[in-house]
């Protein structure tokens, strides 16, 4: 099985965190989002979205990190990272495609460099943008969430916190204030302890560049 990922992709980072959970390994293969590895035709050939993250594992190839978990989901029903049924089931979904579907898509690395690339606009423009779509999204998921120190549904780890802890990562970076989210921020401190996730971090991949 390979992983074609980019150590500071949010979307791989939720697959690296999916493998963790299932007792997985992956060889990983860092494609260079900033240098353009994406657009190689080597890539092209084998994913032509041009987008990581892609599994490959045989004769299976995908490339979006929710059909991915659900493959890993059948690949090792044990844990179910989706629930099979009831309202976890709708919860969990609820969840990872508000974050996968609404929030990460506006802000993504392809998006801002459009932004200031062929769209012109400032450095600061670009933050403003992207402060405006993690607030629109963050306040909704603030609201689905429990107030504890746990996980986002239920008593173990999900796909919803597979995606959580990548996009809370990725607001770090772009120096957001997380303080009007306190659940968000103690479901994701709750789940950075857990080794899966530990070990999916951006800084421990062996593509990682400061």
């Amino acid at each position: 099985m390979q992983l074609y990922t980019f150590f500071n992709s949010s979307a791989s980072y939720r697959v690296r965190i999916a493998l963790g959970l299932k007792g997985l390994t992956a060889e990983n293969i860092g494609i260079n989002l900033r240098s353009g590895a994406h657009r190689s035709e080597d890539f092209l050939a084998l994913n032509p979205s041009g987008q990581v993250p892609t599994l490959v594992d045989g004769e299976t190839r995908l490339s979006q990190s929710l059909a991915i978990i659900d493959y890993l989901d059948r690949l090792r029903p044990v844990p179910l990272l989706v629930p099979a049924s009831g309202q976890a089931r709708d919860q969990v979904l609820e969840i990872a495609q508000l974050i996968a579907c609404d929030v990460h898509p506006l802000n993504n690395l392809r998006v801002l460099k459009y932004l200031i690339g062929e769209m012109g606009l400032s450095d600061a423009q670009k933050n403003t943008w992207y402060a405006h779509w993690i607030t629109v999204g963050f306040d909704a998921l603030e609201a689905m969430l429990p107030d504890h120190d746990g996980w986002c549904v239920g008593d173990t780890p999900s796909a919803a916190d597979c995606c959580l802890v990548p996009q809370v990562a990725n607001a770090e970076r772009m120096k957001i204030d997380l303080a009007a989210w306190p659940r968000i921020v103690r479901i994701a401190a709750f789940a950075r302890q857990h080794p899966a996730f530990v070990q999916a971090e951006p800084q421990r991949q062996p593509d990682y560049t400061a």
